[in-house]
């Protein structure tokens, strides 16, 4: 037996029409016998299509250079086609001739498809160029449609894997689960956690340690947000949920408590953390339950008189009617005044009088009485608009002395 080369002629024929359907109908024969399940003219064909069409897409730019490919379902997307293909002994796989298997259908039919669909898309005929431009744009919002379908399921996924998931390793929960009694409190970091454990009633008190500076989140799109630890990791603890979703009945906690230190980042912390409320757990802050703890700026240790007398102040003029009060009683301090750079520097029982205990400490209440004017100032401080924040910065009238710098 001696082996031959036979060359063997192909007719392709192939007709298509995409409607405005999202349906996709493609019939094939071989020599006039369907193949309901394809085979390699139909694979041939497809993949042909989807690379001629991805071509064409790039060349005229109505695809942007950041977008994805199109694949075959955005291509016959509405697309009723029929592909026949003439040839002498076919193979076929299986008994009932469903499928074409002949390996050189795939290339040849691709081939022609290729050829035809450039011939078709470079035409200089007014009305096929028209037609060619309406079916890439249909093709290319098919693709845009489903990509963004894809991201909003995939979003939606997280949001309520994180909703449903376990609590952040992190967090130091408190022991009671009755709202009305127990508080958050988001500290500016790691450092501050092992003295704030020490420092809280773990009976109705629970700590949330943040690294750093959250995302701001007045810039950030919804999944940018959720793929932020400290910003999941915020909603995960409060338990309701964020944005439209977000339920107030669902809090786990009666009080958030902002602890933050007394200095220019822990403002700008506590001011990124406002934008996260306001803009996913508005609610919170309009039912008042979102404070600012005041830690304090000096401890003043007085010399002589009451054992242990301690005066803590909370800013720079107090501090000054302290010592003045002092002189005039005739008393001593110790020198050099403490100033706290940060809740670090204060021990357990220091942040517990000052700052933690409800009996002695201060806290400042967020509330939002004109919610217009609100979102305009967190568009304003916190937005994309870098000239009016400039503007509104070079031109507010504030006090330079109350500027920590």
């Amino acid at each position: 037996m001696t082996p031959t080369e036979v060359e063997r002629e192909m007719g392709v024929d192939i007709a298509m029409q995409w409607g405005n359907g999202y349906e996709a109908t493609v019939s094939s024969f071989v020599n006039i016998i369907s193949t309901p399940k394809g085979g390699t003219h139909v694979a041939g064909f497809e993949k042909a299509l989807t690379k001629a069409v991805n071509d064409v897409l790039r060349a005229t730019k109505t695809l942007k250079n950041n977008e994805a490919d199109v694949i075959k379902d955005d291509v016959q997307e509405g697309l009723t086609a029929v592909v026949t293909v003439r040839m002498s002994e076919p193979q076929f796989e299986g008994q009932t001739k469903e499928v074409l298997g002949t390996a050189a259908a795939a290339k040849i039919v691709g081939q022609v498809v290729a050829d035809e669909m450039k011939a078709f898309f470079n035409t200089t005929k007014r009305i096929d160029k028209a037609t060619g431009r309406l079916i890439l744009e249909k093709i290319a919002n098919a693709s845009r449609t489903r990509i963004s379908a894809r991201a909003h399921k995939d979003l939606q996924r997280r949001k309520n894997a994180l909703e449903s998931s376990s609590l952040p390793t992190k967090l130091s929960d408190c022991r009671s689960d009755d709202p009305t009694r127990t508080e958050l409190f988001i500290v500016e970091g790691d450092s501050a956690l092992g003295t704030t454990k020490a420092a809280r009633n773990s009976e109705f008190q629970a700590i949330l340690p943040i690294r750093g500076k959250i995302l701001n989140v007045q810039k950030a799109s919804l999944s940018q947000m959720l793929e932020n630890n400290e910003c999941a990791s915020i909603i995960q603890v409060i338990g309701a949920g964020s944005g439209k979703s977000f339920d107030i009945n669902d809090a786990r906690y009666g009080r958030v408590i902002l602890m933050s230190d007394a200095d220019v980042d822990g403002a700008h912390i506590r001011c990124l953390l406002l934008t996260l409320f306001n803009s996913y757990m508005r609610r919170l802050v309009e039912a008042g339950r979102v404070f600012a703890a005041i830690p304090p700026l000096h401890r003043i240790d007085v010399i002589g008189g009451k054992r242990g007398e301690v005066f803590y102040t909370y800013s720079d003029d107090e501090m000054k009617k302290v010592i003045a009060q002092l002189k005039k009683d005739g008393k001593r301090w110790k020198e050099p005044i403490q100033r706290y750079k940060g809740l670090g520097e204060m021990d357990a029982d220091q942040l517990r009088e000052t700052t933690m205990d409800p009996e002695h400490r201060t806290l400042r209440r967020i509330t939002m009485k004109d919610v217009t004017k609100a979102e305009a100032m967190f568009e304003l401080l916190m937005g994309n608009e870098v000239a009016p924040r400039k503007d509104f910065i070079s031109n507010a009238d504030i006090d330079r002395e109350r500027i920590d710098a």
